[in-house]
């Protein structure tokens, strides 16, 4: 097969499996911008969330061995960029969460909101910690408990911080109508 015809997902995780270069090429350009934007989930700054991306996917190849074709082979790679990714923000500190979800709502809405649905732009501007634990409830779908373990917090702080990026997205959202 030559490097340029696309390898089905299994081919393409066998040929992987055997080192072949191309197919490492495939397999990134393949998954490497709904990757990226994972990563931009949880960090803020881009060339961060890329750098971050980029290792996440030095240990998918060098872990490809280990996928066992259970489950879907994408949701393997995000897996592993979560981890990056929280791997990064506790390298830099950054996992801190509020104590006290209940205090008054921090005021971060600006004239910079355009009514143009900038949802990122509300989710990168929570405070960290309810943050990361929205992305990974909302968007990623991750349990409550699964989240204590991966952030290692109480299933009570998981789901406090929840409920306060909840209300602070609500609010901010009403602001900007």
């Amino acid at each position: 097969m030559n490097s340029k015809t696309p390898f089905s997902e299994s081919e393409l995780i066998n040929q992987v499996q055997n080192n072949n270069r191309a197919a490492q090429k495939q397999l990134f350009d393949r998954f490497s911008p709904t990757m990226l934007s994972t990563c931009r989930q949880y960090i803020k700054d881009l060339h961060n969330a890329e750098d971050v991306m980029l290792c996440a996917f030095m240990k998918v190849f060098q872990n490809i061995n280990q996928y066992r074709n259970d489950g879907s082979f994408e949701g393997w790679i995000r897996k592993i960029m979560i981890r990056e990714s929280l791997s990064f923000l506790r390298s830099k500190k950054e996992l801190d969460f509020i104590e006290d979800a209940n205090q008054s709502v921090l005021s971060v809405v600006s004239d910079s909101y355009e009514i143009s649905n900038d949802y990122q732009k509300l989710i990168d501007d929570l405070p960290k910690g309810c943050r990361y634990i929205f992305v990974l409830s909302v968007i990623e779908g991750y349990k409550h408990q699964e989240i204590a373990e991966m952030l290692n917090i109480s299933v009570g702080t998981s789901k406090s911080q929840l409920a306060y990026a909840k209300k602070l997205l609500k609010q901010q959202i009403e602001l900007i109508r």
